[in-house]
């Protein structure tokens, strides 16, 4: 399949699994689902030997993440959020839970944390020990779709570029066990697959996968590039 094949087979699964999920949980479509039992999926992820050795964690600022967020701030653990579409100069919020003056459930709830969080550079950052990305669908093979938007990837890659992951740094996400599917998911030359898979029910550790080595410039329009810091600053001068 071309790009646009590709793009569109994407979708399609998207729209599948939107609609799958919303008799049960409202309004989901164009968005990462907020699902029954995140929760439940958060405290299974915990139990996890990646988690339990992780002291700081890259996670997304999406709803259905909120409980991780949380439980992780209340076991000490760092957490760094991107900013909205990574638009500002320091495009990573760090949420310390040394430094919180709130309860970390509202620490964590995004809107919040964009006012209490500190804003950060990658060359702030530490070495990140594990990843926690939200998904609309996943398989066992690790492949996943996000809502479409690419930011997900484009953090991935930025971090590695940046030399803060490293092929062995572990990627998890939380999901509804509706999400994750049986069917072979297409995939583009830049998406990164997830490594532990979680819903309420289980656990799947997903077969290890060569991750993209880092920004796939051709695939990056000038005006994106131009719309995220990080990005234009980092262009290479032929580009």
């Amino acid at each position: 399949m071309n790009r646009a094949q590709v793009q569109r087979a994407k979708q399609a699964v998207r729209e599948s699994v939107w609609a799958l999920l919303e008799p049960t949980h409202g309004d989901v479509t164009g968005r990462i689902p907020s699902f029954i039992g995140a929760d439940s999926a958060a405290a299974r992820l915990a139990e996890h030997l990646a988690w339990q050795a992780a002291s700081v964690i890259k996670a997304v600022p999406d709803k259905a993440q909120l409980p991780v967020r949380a439980r992780a701030l209340q076991e000490g653990k760092r957490i760094y959020m991107a900013s909205p579409k990574l638009a500002t100069e320091n495009p990573f919020y760090l949420l310390d839970p040394e430094n919180l003056s709130i309860p970390p459930i509202e620490a964590a709830e995004r809107r919040t944390a964009a006012k209490v969080a500190q804003p950060v550079g990658m060359h702030e950052m530490p070495v990140v020990d594990l990843i926690v990305c939200g998904s609309v669908a996943v398989n066992s093979e690790g492949v996943r779709l996000g809502k479409g938007a690419g930011y997900s990837d484009i953090e991935v890659a930025l971090l590695q570029e940046a030399g803060l992951i490293g092929p062995n740094t572990l990627i998890a996400t939380t999901v509804h066990p509706l999400q994750v599917v049986e069917e072979v998911l297409p995939e583009s030359e830049h998406d990164f697959r997830v490594d532990i898979i979680v819903t309420p029910d289980e656990t799947i550790d997903c077969p290890p996968h060569p991750r993209p080595p880092g920004i796939f410039w051709e695939h990056l329009a000038p005006d994106s590039i131009a719309a995220i810091p990080a990005l234009a600053n980092r262009k290479p001068s032929n580009r």
